[in-house]
This record gives C-alpha cells, structure tokens and sequence, in this order.
C-alpha cells in the first residue's frame, strides 16, 4: 500500500474558510490542531507549509507540531515554491491540498495528486465528525480516496455499440 504524504498550502487553506484577516496566529494554531488529530485518525504524514519569508529568515524553518510538520519558507522564497519542490521530491507518494492553480499544475506535472482546500476541508471535518461518533469506520475499514486511482481495464462509451472492428466487417 502506496503511504500517501500530504502536502497543505497553510494560507491558501486558512484564507479559504474566513480570510486572511484577525488573528492569523489563532487560525494559524486552529489549522495545525485539526491536522494533527485528522493524522491521528488516518495515520498520513502531513506537512504544512507557510510563507515564511516576511518573517526574515535566511533558511527554511521546520518544525513539529503534534506529529505533523510545519515548514516557513525562507526569506524571498514563497510557499508555492517550497510545495512545487517538495511535490516534484515526493512525486506521486503526494497529495497537494491548494486551490492555487498554479501549484497544482506544477504538483500535477510531478505527479502528484492536487485537491481543492475545499474538497479537503469537507472530508477533514467529516473525519473529525467522526471521530468522537460511536460505532464510526475503522482506519482499515474506511477508504479515504485521496489517490486518484487509475480505471484500468474499465470501458467507456456505449455499452451496446458494437466494437469498431466489428462494425467495419459488417460493412
């Protein structure tokens, strides 16, 4: 079983559910709480990625928090960079969550899968639902299709229509 890491845009999430305005710090502790206890629940690595760059540093600066980890871009470099660098590393052992179209065409390019922070936010919450409901799905028993997976072998079209091969014989 392929071990999925997922990759967060921490802003572009954060700013998705109610703006970047107010005390970004609080949202900023509110997201990193809801990921560390979905990665409790599901058991992915989750690494969450902040621009950094305002605050001065000179290098990236990592950090673990509640068993996920939180990276601050380095000065002059953006969150979207680190996440493209990181998705292209990782290829397609990688979920990116953004709603930036630009980052996920980079992490598509790597092959990487990319969702949209709200599909995210939606199952993150349903996860979290479930966590405190009796009688909710296991780890194992649930399937939580982050991956897209490839339709091997699954027909498209007509069911009824005869195969081009069939019908160029009957002509």
């Amino acid at each position: 079983i392929l071990m999925v890491h997922m990759l967060v845009d921490g802003y572009n999430f954060i700013g998705r559910q109610k703006g970047l305005r107010g005390d970004l710090e609080a949202k900023r502790k509110k997201l990193l709480s809801d990921l560390s206890r979905y990665h409790q629940l599901k058991s992915y690595p989750i690494t969450v990625i902040f621009d950094g760059w305002r605050s001065g540093w000179d290098v990236e600066h990592e950090e673990r928090v509640g068993g996920i980890s939180v990276i601050f871009s380095r000065m002059g470099e953006p969150a979207d960079a680190v996440i493209a660098r990181l998705a292209q590393e990782m290829g397609n052992a990688c979920v990116v969550v953004t709603s930036d179209r630009e980052v996920q065409k980079a992490a598509r390019a790597s092959g990487s899968t990319a969702i949209f922070s709200g599909e995210f936010e939606t199952r993150l919450h349903a996860a979290l639902a479930g966590e405190t409901m009796l009688g909710s799905a296991s780890k194992d028993e649930e399937e939580d299709d982050l991956v897209e997976r490839p339709r091997f072998g699954v027909k498209k079209g007509n069911p009824y229509r005869r195969s081009k091969s069939e019908r160029k014989r009957i002509s």
